[in-house]
């Protein structure tokens, strides 16, 4: 890798030891069977994958929190902030200008005192090295949606299925639409759950589930079937919510008057109200901050909260040259029971250097 690049990644990961991080290292092989319990088989369409006639299946590493965290939860003291610099490894099938090996310098903040406080510091840490670029702040918060989804008045069965599509938008909304009775049942499912005996025209069992595993899923559908659909003042809600976009202190008023309307988002919005507070103690200008409240639904599942990018001229269609968020519910899942708050953020030296050197 460039001489320069890592030169910037040491200053980097200097400036996050000059604010109290310890630095730390993580093996570039990862076992796989952590990360697609986490993300499903999703995950083997950005990561290289092979098998280690010993260790099993392995990934070059996707990124560094997953393994920063498991790290943390397993030896870590509270409250801990963490810097590492590095390569990971994502695959561009779609986009060949895109490097499938890059450097990152993060910073992980766990800490339980003030989550609000542990957000701002984030974003002012990874910010402050890049102020001369100029570039775009985007923010959002996973948990708004998350709220919303948990305050709807349906079946926990549904609640999950919304909540675990909440980073496929496309997926999403068409379960919303067909909870709220919008788009019809596929015809093929109609039969399906009509048939008395849904066996009867395929008595060959042919396929990886068992005859329980499949009786199971047509008792599942039937259920969701009789379940009544979702209210459409509670559907058009959540789409008023994902189209809250502007500056932070006029998304703010936005999102207070959408709660108004739904308290389930009330938590969450006064959790912004704290970090924007919190930021503008640090001297961050709220104004020239972009909030999007659909932000973050394409990043890595891990995010439930907090969520941020800083970008080249707003092209948030193009990588973040810095980019970050809140993993709470990550530490609960590594840590075997234990859990605790934690934010991080990303900066890609190679970026900043190269709009360096464009400026």
């Amino acid at each position: 890798m460039d001489r320069a690049i890592k030169a910037r990644a040491e200053a980097l990961k200097a400036h996050f030891e000059a604010a109290g991080a310890v630095a730390v290292e993580t093996p570039i092989l990862q076992p796989a069977e952590v990360l697609l319990d986490l993300y499903g088989e999703d995950i083997r369409a950005r990561a290289y994958v092979t098998q280690d006639p010993l260790r099993g299946e392995q990934m070059l590493r996707p990124d560094f929190t997953v393994p920063v965290v498991q790290m943390h939860m397993a030896f870590g003291a509270e409250p801990a902030r963490y810097t590492y610099a590095g390569e990971v490894f994502r695959r561009q099938e779609a986009d060949t200008g895109r490097p499938s090996e890059y450097m990152q310098v993060g910073y992980e903040v766990f800490d339980r005192a003030d989550p609000a406080q542990s957000d701002a510091e984030v974003f002012a840490l990874v910010s402050a090295p890049l102020s001369h670029l100029a570039l775009q702040a985007k923010i959002g918060d996973i948990g708004l949606l998350i709220a919303a989804v948990n305050g709807l008045k349906t079946t926990e069965a549904r609640k999950a299925a919304l909540r675990r599509h909440i980073w496929r938008p496309k997926r999403f909304r068409a379960l919303l639409d067909r909870y709220a009775g919008q788009t019809p049942v596929p015809v093929a499912r109609i039969k399906l759950l009509a048939a008395a005996d849904p066996f009867a025209e395929s008595p060959t069992e042919v396929g990886l589930r068992g005859r329980g595993e499949v009786e199971n899923r047509i008792a599942a559908l039937r259920a969701d079937a009789a379940a009544p659909p979702l209210e459409g003042e509670a559907v058009a809600n959540i789409y008023q919510l994902l189209a809250v976009k502007g500056s932070l202190p006029a998304a703010l008023v936005e999102l207070a008057e959408l709660a108004r309307k739904m308290p389930e988002i009330v938590s969450a919005v006064r959790r912004i109200e704290a970090r924007s507070a919190a930021l503008k103690a640090r001297c961050i200008d709220l104004s020239r901050i972009v909030f999007d409240a659909a932000y973050g639904r394409s990043s890595m599942e891990y995010y439930d909260g907090f969520v941020f990018g800083l970008y080249f001229d707003g092209a948030s269609d193009s990588p973040a040259v810095a980019s970050g968020g809140r993993y709470d519910a990550l530490t609960l899942v590594l840590g075997q029971g234990a859990e605790i708050p934690a934010v991080g953020g990303v900066i890609r030296p190679e970026m900043v250097l190269s709009l360096e050197a464009h400026a």
